[in-house]
């Protein structure tokens, strides 16, 4: 068994990682947009 997050991530993981980051990333722009624009 392979753990989930390998130290050394193959091409298709590392992937997968980068567009989660940047997924998590757009959410959390998101929620301090809306915090500021909210009243």
């Amino acid at each position: 068994m392979q753990p989930v997050l390998d130290p050394n991530p193959q091409n298709g993981q590392k992937k997968l990682l980068i567009v989660l980051g940047t997924m998590l990333a757009i959410g959390v722009v998101i929620g301090i947009i809306a915090t500021i624009a909210s009243p």
